[in-house]
């Protein structure tokens, strides 16, 4: 067991995304073509890369006894069920900023949330996922380091933490499959992009838990925040820009239609 001086305070977060599994249409009966949807009984789930960070911190914290992990989401009732499942894992404190129920608020927004939320908290590290699997945009965890004036290192996919030395040694994936290393002292921000390590599965202590203790709700429109700066316009499926072609025939005829095709097109001579 390694030593500290003081505890880390370490806070993650995590966001409520529909499962992968989900069906999305665009939604026909909102003619302005921004609504999305997912059935009738859509099933949620914890953001796959929030799970990576949340593993990432479950691992400092059996590294280092004291440390203390807390969890945090921001969205309507439905979203506490993430804070739960972080619970469930492991992490010891769980926070739910509360929005309306169709509320859709911006990464600048969130990101003013937690930031504002966070400010006086004093953590020693701040772990998001790479991005969330919804809407793919990883700008949340950038953004809460930007105005908490955190140094922050994206798309990490290791981190070694020395609390003697205050500073955090991470591994970030560039382009190519080369990686760069970096120090940061902490308190310091990580978006991570893959854990490394499967996560565990939630202990039955750790659920038994989880259902019985109290979140910390915070009513984000008790909280200070910036005024959107992304407006959607509309939902538009891809553009079809190649037709396909379709033969029709027995699997004789239909490869000598495909040869046919090929030759015409100069791939066969």
């Amino acid at each position: 067991m390694k030593k500290m001086d003081k505890p880390l305070k370490i806070l993650v977060c995590v966001k409520q995304v529909l499962s992968p599994d989900e069906p999305i249409e665009i939604d026909s009966s909102d003619p302005s073509g921004r609504s999305l949807f997912a059935g009738n009984s859509p099933l949620y789930a914890l953001n796959r890369f929030d799970e990576f960070a949340l593993e990432e911190s479950l691992r400092v914290k059996d590294a280092f006894p004291g440390t203390v992990v807390h969890a945090l989401t921001g969205g309507p009732a439905r979203a506490a069920a993430v804070v739960r499942r972080a619970l469930g894992m492991g992490a010891d404190h769980g926070v739910h900023l509360l929005t309306g129920e169709n509320e859709a608020p911006t990464p600048f927004q969130v990101s003013s949330w937690i930031a504002s939320w966070a400010d006086t908290r004093a953590y020693d590290l701040v772990l998001t996922g790479v991005m969330a699997e919804d809407d793919l945009e990883g700008l949340v965890g950038p953004l809460i380091a930007e105005r908490l004036g955190l140094p922050c290192a994206a798309s990490v996919v290791f981190f070694r933490v020395d609390p003697k030395e205050n500073r955090v040694t991470v591994e970030k994936e560039v382009e190519g499959g080369q990686r760069e290393k970096w120090r940061l002292l902490l308190p310091a921000l990580l978006t991570i992009q893959s854990g490394g390590h499967k996560p565990p599965y939630p202990l039955l202590s750790h659920v038994l838990r989880a259902r019985k203790q109290a979140l910390e709700i915070i009513r984000t429109a008790s909280l200070p925040h910036d005024e959107p700066r992304q407006t959607l316009v509309r939902y538009a499926l891809p553009e079809r820009v190649r037709s396909g072609r379709v033969l029709n025939g027995t699997p004789e005829e239909k490869a000598g239609r495909l040869i046919r095709i090929l030759v015409e097109k100069g791939l066969l001579t």
